[in-house]
């Protein structure tokens, strides 16, 4: 068996399983080609591995043609049964059985009904004597009345003997099972569900081994509606096919599903199947519709299809197929001819001017300028409602429906159709036709509007589009107003790609030829990508100026859709300046503004927006709706960006957990790195390392220096200084100082301190106060650590940032902890904890719980007479390897540390512990380990886990503090 014939399947696999080792059987039921006998082999192959039953199977599968053979399900049954089991059984039930078997003669009819039942019943005893009975019937629909009959008058008489049944049965959607009385009592019944349309992609996706363009498996999706037989069957129809599909073109429906579901239908009267075909084609189908159109009595004919269940008319005159599949195959089995006629009768019918159009285009299927203008104007009357995927394929068919004769038409109107693709996320829709008019243009003017297409088309990905950018400048020499569009396009590269300064030089350029062609859009755009640059280049003043520019240009931020953008930067500037509830109000008003107008560019780029707001503003669970939220926008163009791959890392880190956020990370570096786009790789990165702080012993830390690192010389290269980079140089040296690097760690907070303007952000200075805290006391310096550390709290206290504010509580409980200040520290850390429940920063209250626990641990300690200052993490696990006998080299390469951090570390483990040798600390690491192990056999398992430090005694008699064995041998 295949594995993907189990996709969405496994959860309900378990069940039967689990299922069927407490009850005499399992009954999978639903519609066709829903995957009832998959699971039914699938459970028996599965039962067979684990050894479950290790006796007897009996197996039959009828079809639909052996339902009107007496016994043949019977006679299937007991292919496998040896003829000395009929041996044994008195001679009336032996001969009225083999008879039904056709393996003897039929005795007297009034005998052998009841005869063959005994018979039967007395089979599966004795088999069940001598070992494990599984009766399989796949397919009950169609078990002939014969052996049904037998077969419910045995199971109801086998309690308490090891015989279970295993059996499927084809019941139209919603309906319950008519042959449960096959089952044994008890049975339990499970009905089969469609799949999810994420199992449905997957499913097409192997099981045809190719990928589809995106509309073609939504088409698929919808139509199968979770049939996995249906679904794979399109998909490979579709294959072969090639063509796409939308208004223009149907999904091809094979002639397989369509005999097996239009069998009856075929039967219907001419009338009927005439109501049927133009219900099929109608976008809204109802009995007034098709009154309007000029069928007779379409009630009348919809009584007999509803009879043979195909469809029906709710009280309100809607009707509806009884399966999405139904109504493609009606349409699709109907000739060329017969589907343009109904077409017909509906574009005279509908009023609504898309569908008018759609019905028009299909009754139409030639060059018709009529009909193309008709199109194109439907088009933009979609992309004004706010439909962008029915505006691109009325614009297409309108380019499709242009006569030969008029070339410049059709280019423009296939222009309008990539754009509006572009807005709808169909992205090679709209570069085939981009590329179609870059071959067939000679419009020098038209070329450059198609590599606009192909410029936004590539999303993040602008890396490799320097030539194209070049090609477009070169065809839009001499037309300001197109040289315009192509510079703004090389600054929006150069802002992703972190050539600031080129991105500077384009922008200006961009808004100048804008201002001189009268494109005042152009030269908005030019001047809000201007202000991007100056903000990430640490140059708020300028980004402010340049931003205020562009929206008076724009008329304010209620301007309509020519703000959005604007408000959308507007409310970032806000949050890098700590007005975090500004930035929210800016955000939350725009996205309540563009509901469900905006393309999907524009949706994500503004919940990708309210995400970072929302994690900064301590909202974190909201934040990781809003995150799903725009996964989900995406997911439906079947593209995997960075930026929504980010906000959801973002997300996992404020309240998520650090596997998710750390997983998340790591596909939005990957993403990014793949698009070329260095803004978010930056980003992308910064969460990667945040993530890995959010673990908290060396290992994290070192992943997590790894990362900053590279922010840091990305942001470097980028000449990159606004406010989320100084955060993350604090993060970075945090992240040292874990490690025990607190030289390197000093070096970076220096670099930091020089970077940072006279107005810069209270919360870059709290975040390396906080950074300088934390180095403070890694070098032993505990007291002056915390001073730092209560300087960021009450800095913080008076900003809207609880997540910061927990991030800094808890490294000041932890110092404050280490020192023995535990009153401190247990206010500290329980203010840090009830702070990040309440706002839903779970990781950080997982971390605030950890180090209360461990709090409470010390103060066991103390009453049992420990003293003195605690290991770091770090001087912990260097104290373990060295008592373990590691050098101070291997030590460094185990931690992937220097050298000189291991020494350092060393000193400040012996002035702890209060040795002077590596002799010494090897003997209170042993003590530590004798300690742990009777703390384990005392059953005090919280005390092992929770505990940092043990008491024990070293050579020269002093007490000291040694690390727990479980972080020696960690």
């Amino acid at each position: 068996m295949h594995v993907r014939s189990l996709t969405g399947r496994r959860e309900l696999l378990d069940t039967a399983r689990a299922e069927l080792t407490a009850r005499p059987g399992v009954l999978f039921h639903g519609p066709a080609g829903i995957g009832k006998s998959m699971l039914v082999a699938a459970l028996m192959t599965s039962l067979a591995a684990h050894s479950q039953p290790a006796g007897t199977v009996l197996y039959c599968s009828p079809a639909q043609e052996d339902a009107r053979l007496p016994f043949v399900g019977l006679i299937d049954l007991f292919a496998r049964v040896p003829e000395s089991c009929l041996e044994a059984l008195a001679p009336a039930p032996r001969a009225a059985l083999r008879a039904a078997l056709l393996r003897g003669r039929e005795p007297d009819a009034d005998q052998s009904r009841l005869a063959v039942r005994v018979a039967v019943l007395e089979v599966l005893r004795n088999l069940a004597a001598t070992g494990p009975v599984l009766l399989v019937v796949d397919g009950l629909q169609w078990l002939d009345e014969p052996s049904a009959e037998v077969l419910a008058f045995a199971v109801r008489r086998v309690q308490g003997l090891d015989i279970r049944v295993v059996a499927a049965e084809r019941v139209a959607d919603g309906e319950q099972p008519e042959r449960l009385r096959c089952c044994p009592p008890g049975t339990v019944e499970l009905p089969v569900p469609p799949l999810a349309d994420g199992e449905v992609a997957h499913l097409v996706r192997t099981g045809i081994g190719a990928d589809l363009p995106p509309a073609m498996l939504r088409a698929i999706q919808d139509t199968a509606a979770g049939n996995p037989w249906y679904a794979l069957e399109l998909g490979q129809a579709a294959a072969r096919d090639g063509a796409p599909v939308g208004f223009g073109r149907t999904l091809p429906v094979p002639r397989r599903l369509r005999t097996l579901l239009l069998d009856q239908v075929r039967t219907l009267p001419e009338t009927a199947r005439r109501t049927l075909l133009v219900t099929s084609a109608a976008a809204r189908p109802s009995l007034t519709l098709l009154r309007a159109a000029g069928l007779h009595d379409p009630a009348e004919d919809l009584a007999e299809a509803e009879r043979l269940g195909v469809a029906t008319a709710d009280s309100g005159g809607a009707i509806r197929f009884r399966h999405p599949l139904i109504r493609a195959a009606v349409y699709a089995d109907a000739p060329e001819y017969s589907r343009r006629q109904a077409h017909a009768l509906l574009a005279r019918a509908v009023t609504e001017p898309v569908e008018q159009a759609r019905h028009l285009a299909f009754a139409h299927p030639h060059e018709d300028e009529s009909t193309a203008r008709t199109l194109m104007s439907a088009a933009e009357s979609a992309r004004r409602d706010g439909a962008p995927d029915a505006a691109f394929e009325l614009a297409e068919l309108a380019a499709r429906r242009t006569p030969g004769d008029r070339p410049a038409d059709r280019v423009d109107r296939l222009l309008a159709a990539a754009e509006y693709a572009c807005d709808a996320g169909q992205l090679e829709e709209a570069g085939q036709a981009a590329e179609t008019v870059l071959a067939e243009s000679g419009s020098a003017r038209q070329r450059v509007r198609a590599r606009l297409v192909l410029l936004r088309n590539a999303g993040q990905a602008l890396e490799g589009t320097h030539d194209l950018i070049g090609e477009g400048l070169r065809d839009a020499d001499g037309d300001p107003e197109a040289e315009a569009w192509l510079h703004h396009w090389a600054a929006v590269r150069g802002l992703l790609c972190g050539e600031l300064e080129e991105a500077s030089r384009h922008a200006r350029r961009a808004a100048r030829q804008a201002a001189v062609a009268g494109d005042t859009d152009t030269r908005i755009g030019a001047l809000a990508t201007l202000a991007r640059v100056r903000s990430l280049a640490g140059e708020p003043v300028a980004a402010d100026v340049a931003l205020e520019e562009a929206l008076a240009l724009v008329g304010g931020a209620d301007a309509g859709p020519e703000s959005w953008g604007l408000i959308r930067m507007r409310a970032i500037l806000a949050l890098d300046s700590d007005k975090v509830t500004e930035a929210r109000d800016q955000v939350a008003q725009l996205l309540a503004q563009i509901g469900e107008f905006a393309g999907v560019e524009e949706v994500m780029a503004t919940l990708v927006a309210l995400t970072r707001i929302q994690v900064r503003s301590g909202h974190c669970r909201e934040a990781l709706g809003t995150a799903a939220r725009c996964s989900r926008a995406l997911a439906e163009t079947g593209v995997q960006a960075a930026p929504a791959l980010y906000a959801a890392a973002l997300a996992a880190t404020a309240g998520g957990t650090a596997d998710e956020a750390r997983h998340l990370a790591e596909q939005a570096v990957r993403a990014s790195e793949a698009d070329g786009d260095r803004l978010f790789l930056l980003r992308a990165l910064a969460v990667l390392g945040q993530a890995e702080l959010l673990v908290g012993d060396p290992r994290g830390a070192a992943a997590a220096v790894e990362a900053l690192q590279r922010v840091k010389e990305l942001g470097e290269s980028m000449c990159a200084a606004d406010p989320p980079l100084l955060h993350w140089y604090s993060d970075l040296a945090e992240a040292l100082v874990v490690l025990g690097e607190t030289d390197a760690a000093g070096d970076v907070i220096r670099e930091a301190r020089t970077r940072v303007s006279g107005d810069a952000p209270g919360s870059v200075l709290a975040a390396l106060e906080r950074a300088e805290g934390l180095r403070e006391a890694g070098l032993g310096r505990a007291k002056e650590g915390a001073v730092r550390l209560r300087s960021a709290v009450d800095r913080l206290r008076h900003l809207p940032l609880p997540v910061e504010l927990v991030r800094t509580l808890i490294a000041l409980g932890t110092v404050e902890r280490r020192s023995r200040r535990r009153s401190a520290a247990r206010v500290v850390l329980g203010e840090a904890l009830e702070t990040a429940a309440r706002i839903g920063a779970a990781p950080l209250a997982a971390r605030a719980g950890d180090e209360l626990r461990r709090l409470e641990a010390g103060d066991r300690s103390v009453e049992a007479g420990a003293g003195g200052p605690e290991l770091t993490p770090t001087e912990a696990r260097i104290a373990g390897l060295v008592g373990g006998g590691a050098t101070n080299r291997e030590v460094a390469a185990e931690l992937f540390i220097s050298v000189k951090t291991v020494e350092g570390a060393l000193s400040r483990v012996y002035r702890k512990l209060g040795v002077r040798s590596r002799t010494a600390l090897a003997h209170a690491m042993a003590v530590a380990v004798i300690a742990s192990g009777a703390a384990v056999d005392s059953g005090d398992e919280d005390q092992v886990k929770s505990q940092t430090l043990i008491v024990t005694v070293s050579q020269s008699g002093n007490r000291v503090r040694t690390p727990r064995a479980l972080d020696i041998r960690r």
